[in-house]
């Protein structure tokens, strides 16, 4: 029994026609959308989160340097959007990257990608309902509404607090001058609830809007395109008004030095930077929905990447001028800068405008999740029950259930850092499959080649090794002492050892087989800020899929439908 047999284009074509879609969306859909639609798509993926929380993150380890990690991250996610457009205009359904996996790589990778995918999108909610916590939380302390910290906040947080908090008494100051973290920490800490030794910390307000979402999307509760559109139009003209504002309190001192902790402080904060753009391949699940995918997808993604890495960009500027980059290490970055200024109204409009943003992306994903569980399970790589549809409502029910258990349970304990670099891996993992997947994409038919988007090919047989060896050159002192110390080495330096390894096959094969240089790039690109991830992370990350090769053993490989379509 092969573990890489393929899906054809045109079995997945002809599944579509019959109504047994791999994407994550239903049969029957209208093409509608148009360039306009897809790049407010786009930003209405990508500007939640990453822009209201994980930047106070990424800018309290790089300074006001991390600007340029922005760049850096939109031109990696660039190279992957381009070869999302031609998958998804090759595979004419609501595809993902899973179904990408199942026609180049086969149904082992396929299954691995689908399991990565799942850490994208239901861990990546997990970041999105913490931050929704933090932003609530301080809506209601406008209203004079206070809740008890112990149910406001998580352990590490409360932790953190807690210290600062200490330091800050040490130092002659008083309760009445608390920072929010080391107020909320410091009531958590001294007044939560005791099991045995264990002090009961818990993020009530993460878990309720998940449990609420969940129900919505349980019951069939969808954003139209106008909704979806308005609601981008909301978010912008928010942070717009943040950046003009901002602005004119930001104090050029701030600025200086603009990379405190040097560019390895910068790559630091690489997952919570990419994980602000982790929506964007959500596009390239609307092929059946495009009036011409061809042209429209590439559009869309490029259009909703720059448009966004520009707000950020600009918003990294301000809140790292307006406050010490020291001081942005909390969940809601934009409200506490303005609230650090003492201008209280301004941070009580950002925190409206960020539980309105951060519940409709959390609504989004919360609704994609389920249809990832669904497409693998009409593969039958997944029990039935995940590909039941509720008679009733039309959803993935007990899919989506199992979401919500997923989704709301981490987020009463878990800390965003340790969040966003899970999901970091996980989509970084996708990306690269899918820019490799590309390269070994089945011929297009003569008659077919007007009827699909095509990556424009740029011959890397000289120009890629060129490049890796430009890197190398650069990396010399760093490869140097990873080689000479190889054997007390650390993971991270491990895995850079392994990059090399990976750059110096690739330039190879480049130059023998005159691969095009877009793809390429992009999985180079993508490995490399894999590597950036911390160690711990990947620890997990590989128990993850450890979970998921098991079951896939023991489970998927037994029950595929295309084993049973192709039995040896």
């Amino acid at each position: 029994m092969s573990l890489f047999r393929k899906k054809s284009i045109d079995k997945i074509v002809e599944d579509a026609a019959l109504g047994l879609n791999d994407g994550h969306s239903g049969s029957g859909l209208k093409r509608v959308l148009g360039v306009r639609d897809l790049t407010f798509m786009g930003i209405a993926a990508v500007v939640g989160a990453g822009i209201f929380s994980t930047i106070g993150t990424a800018a309290f380890h790089g300074g006001p340097g991390i600007s340029l990690l922005f760049v850096i991250t939109a031109i990696t996610c660039g190279f992957s959007a381009l070869c999302y457009a031609e998958f998804a205009s090759r595979v004419p359904i609501a595809g993902s990257a899973y179904t990408y996996a199942y026609v180049t790589f086969g149904e082992l990778i396929a299954w691995i990608i689908g399991w990565a995918l799942i850490l994208e999108y239901a861990i990546g909610n997990i970041v999105v309902a913490i931050s929704w916590s933090g932003y609530f939380v301080n809506l209601l302390e406008g209203f004079h509404i206070h809740l008890p910290g112990w149910l406001s906040t998580n352990y590490d947080q409360a932790q953190q607090g807690y210290e600062e908090a200490v330091k800050h008494l040490a130092a002659g100051g008083t309760k009445e001058t608390f920072s929010k973290l080391a107020r909320i920490g410091y009531d958590a800490i001294n007044n939560a609830p005791m099991i045995g030794s264990w002090r009961i910390i818990l993020n009530t307000p993460a878990f309720i809007i998940v449990a609420l979402i969940t129900l919505l999307a349980y019951i069939g509760i969808k954003e139209s395109k106008k909704s979806t559109n308005f609601m981008v139009i909301f978010k912008i003209i928010v942070i717009i008004f943040v950046i003009i504002l901002g602005f004119y309190y930001v104090d050029t001192k701030n600025w200086d030095p603009f990379l405190p902790n040097g560019f390895t402080g910068v790559l630091a904060g690489v997952s919570a930077v990419f994980y602000a753009y982790i929506g964007f391949d959500a596009i390239s699940t609307t092929a059946e929905e495009c009036k011409n995918p061809q042209r429209d997808l590439p559009r869309g993604m490029i259009y909703s990447l720059i448009i966004c890495t520009v707000l950020y960009i600009l918003i990294a500027l301000v809140l790292t001028g307006m406050v010490n980059y020291t001081e942005l290490k909390v969940d809601d970055p934009l409200a506490f800068v303005f609230d650090r200024l003492g201008l209280h109204k301004i941070g009580y409009i950002i925190s409206i405008s960020a539980v309105v943003a951060t519940t409709s992306v959390l609504l989004v994903f919360q609704l994609g999740q389920p249809r990832i569980w669904m497409s693998m399970s009409r593969d039958g790589l997944l029990p039935k029950k995940f590909s039941k549809v509720h008679p009733k409502f039309g959803t993935p029910g007990f899919a989506t259930i199992v979401t919500g258990f997923f989704v709301g349970i981490p987020s009463l304990f878990m800390s965003i850092s340790r969040m966003t670099d899970l999901t970091s891996i996980g989509t970084l993992f996708a990306f690269v499959l899918v820019c490799f997947g590309v390269l070994i994409l089945p011929k297009l038919a003569p008659t077919g080649i007007k009827q699909a988007f095509r990556l424009p090919y740029i011959n890397g047989k000289y120009a890629v090794p060129i490049l890796s060896i430009i890197f190398i050159y650069f990396a010399k002192y760093r490869i140097q002492e990873d080689v000479l110390n190889i054997a007390t080495q650390n993971f991270q330096e491990s895995l850079f050892l392994i990059f090399i390894i990976i750059l110096l096959v690739v330039s190879i094969t480049t130059y023998i087989y005159k691969f095009s240089i877009i793809p390429i790039i992009g999985a180079l690109c993508c490995l490399y800020l894999m590597i950036e991830i911390p160690p711990v992370s990947w620890v997990w990350f590989f128990c993850w899929m450890v979970i998921g090769l098991l079951l896939y053993n023991f489970y998927g490989r037994k029950h595929s439908l295309l084993s049973k379509e192709n039995p040896i």
